[in-house]
């Protein structure tokens, strides 16, 4: 992959078994702790709002509450260079960032579970705000963990684990909220939600720290610290500090992947910027528009959350090998097509009676193309990173990747109101060609790629 570091392809025999290595069973597990909190700020918490009887405007703006996921890139290089007092020294730079995100997090559910949407609505998105801020920290700790565990050519099995345990905790936070606010209550809900992410802690205090290595080219980049200290020896030694730490943790990974890939480093920008932008703003109003078609909580719970995610892991675990063994960018190009011809399919259940075995069909659909797209992009992702500054590359990747359609999703309740159902659906399909054409595109110039990648490596 020209893109990003080289991967050589695997035989099929090969690409089935990266799957018994310790380190890509142990990202099921991580996988289910970065999962868990997501839908319990998104989609299971527009269910909550809905039938607490908030309106589609709102719960669409409320969703802006997910954009923190897309603004890590703020925080990353804190999470990357700074220690923790105390649990650094313990657990490693990685270790402890995950543990400290993994406890806000359950903070953070309990706390909504005291709060309600009848009464105490503003207090409820502001615990929402806090469980997005440390879910999105720990995200970032645990894919810098991934690609520092492993070789590259492992990651497409790395993330399709990864989405099976990130799958299974949607399942739990998804259908398993819904069961238990059906037959208990919300609050009900997100205690057991906030138990489950035990199963984070526990992993976290039992895998080893990656080793975190320097490149040449960090050295490079990290000449332009010296510099600075050289000219600014007039300054006062803390400012002078602090200004270092800004330009190595922040400064210097953006402008390594510039420097690395030149001009083509702005098309792979737009390319990661447009390529959720369809299946994103769909996911927004997905659970609304099931209660509005008539489907019942349990319903949703069964064939969305468990049979859909079941399909999403399926989806993970095939193109986890098609990346291993064709490579990244055709897999790429064919899930960014599936995606956004799902949302099609999904206009058409939109005019049809709310029957089971319908759902089902177009849930098959539409997460079995999910989850091929998931490990196809994850693996293109890390291939993008350079390891002495994974956490910030990574998280500057995937907060442009989740930014653009956070925002645009934002008003996805505004185009349901002004049009209808079909009409939004369609909308989300087109939304998705950006995303085939910008890959098209990189597919076609690779080779001029790779050769300015040589020359500015050389």
């Amino acid at each position: 992959m020209n893109v990003g570091r080289e991967v050589r392809a695997l035989s099929w025999s090969d690409a089935i078994r990266v799957y018994t290595r310790p380190r890509v069973v142990t990202m099921l597990f991580l996988g289910f702790s970065a999962g868990l909190p997501l839908l319990l700020v998104f989609g299971t918490l527009s269910t909550w709002l809905r039938e607490a009887g908030v309106d589609r405007s709102t719960i669409g703006h409320i969703s802006w509450v997910a954009t923190l996921y897309a603004l890590k890139f703020a925080w990353a290089p804190v999470v990357d260079r700074s220690p923790i007092p105390i649990l650094t020294s313990s657990l490693g730079q990685r270790r402890s960032w995950m543990l400290l995100a993994q406890i806000g997090v359950i903070v953070g559910l309990l706390s909504m579970a005291m709060s309600g949407p009848e009464e105490r609505l503003g207090a409820l998105v502001l615990f929402a705000l806090l469980v997005a801020f440390c879910s999105a920290t720990q995200d970032i700790t645990i894919d810098a963990w991934r690609i520092e565990a492993i070789d590259v050519e492992f990651q497409g099995a790395m993330a399709a684990t990864y989405q099976m345990g990130y799958r299974l905790g949607m399942i739990v936070a998804g259908a398993g909220a819904l069961y238990l606010a059906d037959f208990y209550s919300w609050t009900a809900a997100y205690l057991g939600m906030a138990l489950c992410m035990a199963v984070g802690v526990v992993t976290t205090l039992i895998i080893s720290e990656p080793e975190h290595r320097v490149s040449t080219v960090t050295w490079e980049q990290e000449e332009r610290v010296v510099r600075y200290l050289e000219k600014s020896a007039h300054l006062p030694a803390h400012y002078r500090r602090i200004a270092a730490w800004f330009i190595g943790a922040v400064v210097c990974p953006f402008t390594e992947f510039i420097g690395r890939n030149g001009k083509w480093a702005f098309v792979i920008l737009a390319f990661i910027g447009v390529f959720r932008l369809s299946d994103i703003t769909m996911g927004i109003m997905a659970n609304p528009f099931y209660i509005d078609m008539g489907y019942t909580k349990s319903e949703i719970a069964s064939v969305t959350k468990v049979f859909g995610l079941i399909m999403t892991m399926l989806g993970a675990v095939i193109g986890g090998v098609l990346v291993a063994h064709f490579g990244v960018m055709r897999i790429l190009l064919a899930s960014a097509l599936l995606v956004a011809v799902t949302n099609l399919i999904f206009a058409w259940l939109a005019t049809q009676q709310p029957l089971i075995h319908l759902l089902m069909l177009v849930i098959s659909a539409d997460n079995l193309s999910g989850g091929m797209a998931g490990s196809a992009f994850i693996a293109y992702l890390s291939g993008l990173t350079n390891r002495a500054y994974t956490a910030t590359q990574y998280a500057l990747f995937s907060s442009l990747m989740l930014l653009p359609a956070k925002f645009l999703g934002g008003f996805s309740g505004d185009v349901v109101d002004a049009t209808n159902y079909v009409t939004f659906f369609i909308y989300a399909a087109a939304l998705g060609l950006p995303a085939v054409l910008l890959v098209l595109y990189l597919m076609l110039r690779e080779p001029a790629m790779g050769k300015q990648m040589r020359q500015s490596s050389g």
